[in-house]
C-alpha cells in the first residue's frame, strides 16, 4: 500500500481544483461585439489563482511570437509544452522565450515533441490552452485534436488551404461551443482597437449604405525557395517543402489565403459576415520561382445577392508598388485605412480616430486569458472559417477561370493536403494552375 504524503494531498487538491476552475470557466460564450480589452483590474488578478498551462504547437516566428504574447497576457500562465518537426526550431523558440518571459517558460525536456505527432504529445501533456502556428495545411487536423480533447485554442490564419480542411475546422468549432471552449483567430485587426472602431461606425450607418470596397495587399515576396542546387542529400521532400512552406499551395493555400486573407477578413467585417454569391478572378505567376507553385498576384471581384461588388489586390513581387490599404465607399461618407496609420472617414462628416492604442497581437491573447477566466470564452469560429471560405473562393476563381459560386466553394471536394503525410515519402509538386485548362473541382 502506497501512503500519500501531505505534499502529495496538497498537490492533488491543487489539481482537483485547476481541473474545477477550467471547467467552471468554460460555461458561457461572449456574443455580439467584443469591448477593447483594459486589462485585469485587483478584484480580476484575485481571481487569477489556477495557473493556465499552454502548449505551443509550431515553433517558428509566428509562434514564438504568440506565445510570448499569451504569456503576457495573465499573470497565472506557464508555457509547459512545444512540439514542432524541427529541432533547432524549437530549441531557438525555448532560448527565446526564456529571455523574454523568465519563470513562465516551463518546459522540461519530456515535454519538448518532435515529429508530425509532436501535436498531439502537446495536446495530451496536460495543457490547458494550445496556440496553433504551423503551416496552415496542418491546422483542421491540429484543431480537431485539441477541441475534442476539450482544449482552448489558439489558431493563426488561415484555418486551412482548401474546402474539405475547412468543412472540418467548421466542424470542431460546433464541437467547440458544444463544450464551451475558447477559439480565438489569428486575424489580428479584428483585434485593433481604431479598426473596431472604425467597423463598428460604418455599421453604424455613417457612411451610409456601402457601394464599393476595395483591398489591397501589394508587397514583396514572402520566404521565396532557394534553388534545388541548395538542397541536402539529408533533406526530404516533406522537409524541404516544409522549409519554404509559403511558396507550395499545399502548405500554405497561396497567398491569398496566407497572407491577403487580413484584407478579405476586412471585407468581410464590413460587410457584417454577408458572404458573397459568386466571384471572378485573374491571377497568375509573373516572375519565375526556383520552386513551389504559387501565383504572385491577384485580382478578384466579389458579388453579392444585392449586385454589390467589393474588389481585392493582392501581389507579392520584389521592386514594385506596395500598400496595405482599404476604401469602404458608401453613400454618404467613405472610410478608409491607409497601412497602419489612423483610420479615417471622410464625407460629410469627416472622422479620425483618436482613442487609445495598443498591439493588436497582444490584445487577441489578452482578451482570449480574460473571457476563460470569467468564464465567458471567445468563439471567433464562424467568422473565421467563412472569411477563409472567401480565400479559397477567390483562389479558385483565379486558377480556374470560371465565375466561382458560394455553392461550389462549400461543396468543393478538391483536397490539397497529401493523405498519410510521412516523414520520408516522395512529394512531387502539382504544376502551377493554368486558367482555362485547370478544372473548377
Amino acid at each position: 500500500m502506497i501512503m500519500k504524503t501531505e505534499k502529495d494531498t496538497q498537490n492533488s487538491a491543487s489539481e482537483t481544483s485547476r481541473r474545477n476552475f477550467l471547467k467552471h470557466s468554460s460555461t458561457a460564450v461572449v456574443g455580439g461585439v467584443v469591448a477593447p480589452y483594459v486589462g485585469l483590474n485587483s478584484t480580476a488578478q484575485g481571481q487569477n489563482a489556477e495557473t493556465i498551462r499552454v502548449g505551443l504547437v509550431g515553433c517558428g516566428g509566428r509562434g514564438s511570437g504568440a506565445a510570448n504574447q499569451a504569456m503576457k497576457a495573465d499573470s497565472n500562465v506557464r508555457l509547459t509544452a512545444m512540439g514542432d518537426v524541427f529541432p533547432h526550431r524549437l530549441q531557438g523558440s525555448l532560448d527565446a522565450l526564456k529571455r523574454a518571459a523568465g519563470e513562465k517558460i516551463d518546459v522540461d525536456p519530456a515535454n519538448q515533441f518532435i515529429g508530425l505527432d509532436a501535436y498531439e504529445k502537446v495536446i495530451n501533456s496536460g495543457v490547458d490552452l494550445v496556440i496553433l502556428t504551423t503551416p496552415p495545411a496542418f491546422r483542421p487536423q491540429h484543431i480537431k485534436a485539441a477541441i475534442d480533447a476539450g482544449k482552448h485554442v489558439f489558431c493563426e490564419k488561415p484555418m486551412a488551404v482548401d474546402s474539405p480542411g475547412l468543412r472540418s475546422v467548421m466542424a470542431s468549432v460546433a464541437e467547440a461551443k458544444r463544450k464551451k471552449l475558447a477559439i480565438v483567430a489569428g486575424f489580428c485587426w479584428r483585434y485593433d482597437y481604431p479598426r473596431r472602431e472604425l467597423y463598428s461606425r460604418i455599421h453604424d450607418g455613417e457612411i451610409g449604405d456601402i457601394r464599393s470596397i476595395y483591398a489591397t495587399y501589394y508587397t514583396g515576396p514572402v520566404n521565396p525557395a532557394a534553388p534545388e542546387s541548395e538542397r541536402t542529400p539529408d533533406m526530404t521532400d516533406l522537409a524541404w517543402q516544409l522549409k519554404y512552406w509559403q511558396n507550395y499551395v499545399w502548405l500554405s493555400g497561396d497567398s491569398i489565403c496566407e497572407q491577403a486573407i487580413h484584407s478579405v477578413d476586412k471585407i468581410a467585417w464590413a460587410l457584417r459576415e454577408e458572404m458573397p454569391v459568386k466571384a471572378v478572378a485573374n491571377g497568375g505567376r509573373q516572375i519565375p520561382a526556383h520552386g513551389g507553385n504559387i501565383y504572385d498576384h491577384f485580382s478578384v471581384v466579389y458579388e453579392y445577392k444585392s449586385g454589390l461588388r467589393t474588389h481585392l489586390g493582392s501581389r507579392q513581387i520584389a521592386g514594385c508598388y506596395n500598400e496595405n490599404s482599404d476604401y469602404i465607399y458608401g453613400s454618404k461618407a467613405t472610410g478608409l485605412i491607409n497601412g497602419w496609420s489612423d483610420v479615417r472617414i471622410q464625407g460629410q462628416k469627416n472622422w479620425k480616430y483618436r482613442g487609445p492604442k495598443k498591439d493588436m497581437y497582444q490584445v487577441e491573447h489578452d482578451e482570449l486569458f480574460e473571457s476563460i477566466r470569467k468564464g465567458e470564452p471567445l468563439n471567433d469560429g464562424d467568422r473565421m472559417v467563412t472569411s477563409c471560405l472567401m480565400g479559397v473562393m477567390g483562389r479558385m476563381a483565379a486558377y480556374t477561370g470560371k465565375e466561382v459560386t458560394w455553392d461550389d466553394v462549400m461543396n468543393s471536394t478538391n483536397q490539397l493536403v497529401p493523405p498519410n503525410l510521412e516523414w520520408d515519402m516522395e512529394l512531387p509538386v502539382r504544376p502551377i494552375a493554368r486558367p482555362g485548362q485547370t478544372p473548377l473541382i
